[in-house]
């Protein structure tokens, strides 16, 4: 009995992050939707700056809760620059955090609001998130033949006329590692295989269109494209076999004590414009992140593992750059649930604002 209690207690410590994070969404739509309207007859760049800054003080509050609260150790390796830059982030995926190590690194350089993601289309059916992401920059696209170039060129080519600073998330795997479904995993190698690409072990064979499709059109406007390989400690069972990575929830209730991040950043003169060519140097890419994750999973000497090879800096976030952005939308949020017609305007926003969004993205890519 009192086992099930303390089990039960600590599986509820995501409960108030969860709460909050989900709570103030309302609230931030609300602000968004009155900034979106009043700058209607303004220069789509202004917009855009609002839009960021507004963007930055939704993800520091997420980020409150996922480094300060949860306490996790986040261990950089490689070359981060300190300033904001127009890049590609290329990284491998395992689970829903990987998103929010985007914005752990993009906090670091200042660029948080910076942060758009390439999504799969079925995520843009989530209540108000996925309506909001699409308006923030985020591009959602199918997979294999539905792939719609034409759309994903359009929706860039209006960011870069709006002078949208660009932070643009990708997973070239298009899927999730997970050791848990061995088929997928299989079915990756087996492709590598009959195209006569290494097969990789920990990472799926990538995928280039996005990729090509986001370097070719931005190539003039990009500094850099950013290779980001990933990897959360304590993911590896008592035999040694790699287990599956961290859910939000099993993150937020502090079962990962340390995240792992390599950045390797790459000149654009170092990628090649055809698609072909960037196929196999994107697979390369790959082969290199998979090196990496097979010496920090696998390597003989124990010493050698948990960890990737060269200089690493435990790098702390700071709570001035998180909690006044959960005080601000807490405290705006707990001001409209004092009073019945705030309580009323808040599930108004929940339900019209998902039907709004439903409809807009069923009608817009």
């Amino acid at each position: 009995m009192l086992l099930s209690l303390v089990l039960h207690t600590y599986s509820m410590r995501y409960v108030l992050p969860a709460a909050v994070m989900m709570g103030t969404a309302p609230t931030y739509v609300l602000a968004w939707g009155a900034w979106r309207l009043l700058s209607a007859v303004l220069p789509a760049r202004f917009y855009r700056e609002v839009d960021d800054r507004l963007y930055t003080i939704y993800q520091s509050m997420v980020l409150f809760f996922f480094e300060n609260y949860t306490g996790v150790q986040v261990i950089l390796y490689g070359d981060l620059p300190k300033n904001k830059e127009n890049v590609i982030y290329l990284s491998n995926h395992q689970c829903t955090v990987d998103w929010i190590i985007a914005d752990m690194l993009a906090i670091r350089q200042n660029a948080l609001g910076h942060v758009r993601y390439v999504l799969k289309d079925g995520l843009k059916w989530l209540p108000l998130y996925g309506w909001y992401f699409s308006q923030h920059g985020g591009v959602y696209v199918k997979r294999s033949a539905k792939f719609n170039e034409k759309e994903m060129r359009e929706k860039l080519r209006a960011q870069m006329k709006a002078e949208t600073p660009m932070y643009l998330v990708i997973f070239p795997e298009g899927t999730r590692y997970n050791p848990e479904i061995p088929k997928v995993i299989a079915d990756s190698q087996s492709f590598a295989e009959k195209e006569g690409l290494a097969i990789l072990k920990h990472v799926l064979t990538p995928r280039v269109k996005a990729t090509h499709v986001a370097i070719d059109t931005m190539k003039d406007y990009l500094d850099a494209v950013y290779d980001v390989t990933v990897a959360y400690e304590g993911t590896v069972d008592h035999k040694g076999q790699r287990k599956l990575a961290p859910s939000m929830t099993e993150f937020l209730c502090k079962e990962c004590p340390r995240v792992h991040i390599f950045i390797d950043r790459i000149e654009l003169k170092d990628i090649p414009e055809e698609q072909m060519y960037m196929r196999r140097w994107l697979h390369e890419r790959f082969e290199i992140k998979d090196k990496l994750l097979i010496e920090f999973y696998d390597a003989k000497d124990s010493k050698r593992r948990n960890k990737f090879p060269g200089k690493s800096v435990h790098s702390k976030l700071s709570l001035k750059k998180t909690l006044p952005s959960l005080l601000f939308l807490g405290g705006l949020t707990a001001s409209m649930l004092l009073t019945e017609s705030g309580r009323k305007l808040y599930v108004k926003t929940w339900i019209y604002g998902t039907l709004i969004g439903c409809l807009w993205v069923s009608i817009k890519p």
